[in-house]
């Protein structure tokens, strides 16, 4: 696949911009499987992003967002950062795994506010039953710069080199993995820099080589839209969609979206295989035979070739969009001749890095 701005113009310029809905309408007795269908719909074959008004009751945010300053708060009083992936540094507040952190603060609010119909009827029409949430905070601070236009998780948080070496069907299945949401714990007029988005974008096959390039950031910029929220409003959109944070050309309004990132169940395989134990014991013959012309095979069947799910307090990337995976790891222990008791002791750390606390 060979981005090309004329055939990504032709898809993208398909008039639709979004729908909306009501939380009402949505979940009103009856209309659930219609609704569902027709939000799958919007999601795959429509402008690829949906608003939600009035998903989550006024009280119901507000109780979040002040279990979310405290948050931050700790956060800070620990000397915490958390580092944006597709914005300057320093830029945004930023809880990651705020679902755990809730869930363990605050256990009556988080009941309260993900036992909601909307939320719930929007990943079943994207994901089907079994989905897992995630979720991060995101504060945008008056002045915060806009973030750099991208697809997401999966392949969207890989650089081109890493994308280009998966085939055209793991492009094509990436965005069923996942949806992508947020949820306005704010009113965010467009001067707050609510999310821009480039709607038909995700129907682009070759937009996970394509979104990096200056050409297509380019057409972004001048073409994206963005959509006013109320406090509680949510927004849900297929993850291959362009997409990033707008500027907060603000002075006092401090932008904060609870950003939701729901998982397909099916990313799994089907045995618990124990990959640290596995690595251990088969470390001393991929010393033994590191000369080995297909050695990479058998770390590749031993070793976790994916860096997530992880911890992106502890395992913030360095230099790169992607923490280390625990193969790429096994493969310099290998060519570097690292001890056995060296690498176990590497595993163990990557191992702690990843566990949520």
């Amino acid at each position: 696949m060979i981005p090309d701005i004329d055939e990504f113009r032709s898809i993208v310029e398909d008039g639709e911009p979004t729908r909306t809905y009501s939380a009402s309408d949505l979940t009103e007795s009856g209309t659930a499987q219609a609704n569902m269908d027709e939000i799958s719909d919007c999601l795959m074959e429509g402008p690829g992003v949906i608003v939600i008004k009035g998903a989550v009751a006024p009280d119901v945010v507000d109780a979040a967002t002040e279990v979310f300053w405290q948050l931050i708060d700790e956060q800070r009083q620990m000397g915490v950062g958390a580092g944006d992936h597709f914005a300057k540094a320093g830029a945004n507040d930023r809880v990651w795994n705020a679902l755990e952190k809730m869930a363990v603060h605050s256990p009556e609010v988080f009941v309260d506010y993900y036992a909601n119909p909307s939320i719930a009827l929007a990943c079943r029409a994207w994901l089907g039953p079994g989905y897992q949430i995630t979720s991060q905070l995101n504060v945008v601070n008056p002045g915060g710069e806009a973030q750099a236009p991208h697809r997401d998780y999966h392949l969207g948080f890989m650089d081109l080199d890493q994308a280009a070496r998966f085939p055209r069907q793991a492009h094509l299945l990436s965005p069923v993995l996942t949806l992508q949401g947020a949820i306005a714990h704010v009113d965010m007029p467009v001067e707050t820099g609510p999310t821009m988005f480039l709607p038909h974008s995700h129907k682009y096959e070759a937009g996970y080589l394509a979104w990096p390039l200056p050409e297509f950031k380019q057409y972004f910029a001048d073409h994206h839209v963005q959509l006013p929220l109320d406090k509680g409003d949510a927004v849900f959109f297929n993850p291959a969609l362009f997409h990033g944070a707008g500027t907060n050309r603000t002075a006092e309004v401090k932008r904060m979206a609870n950003l939701l990132q729901i998982g397909s169940p099916m990313g799994r395989t089907l045995e618990t295989v124990d990959r640290e134990r596995v690595v251990k014991a088969v470390y001393p013959a991929l010393l033994e035979r590191s000369d080995h012309p297909h050695i990479g095979a058998a770390i590749a069947a031993a070793a976790e070739g994916y860096p997530f799910p992880t911890n992106l307090d502890r395992d913030e990337p360095i230099d790169a969009i992607v923490p280390e995976s625990q193969a790429e790891m096994v493969v310099r222990a290998v060519a570097d001749r690292w001890s056995p008791e060296q690498l176990a002791k590497a595993l163990a750390e990557m191992a702690h890095k990843k566990r949520s606390h």
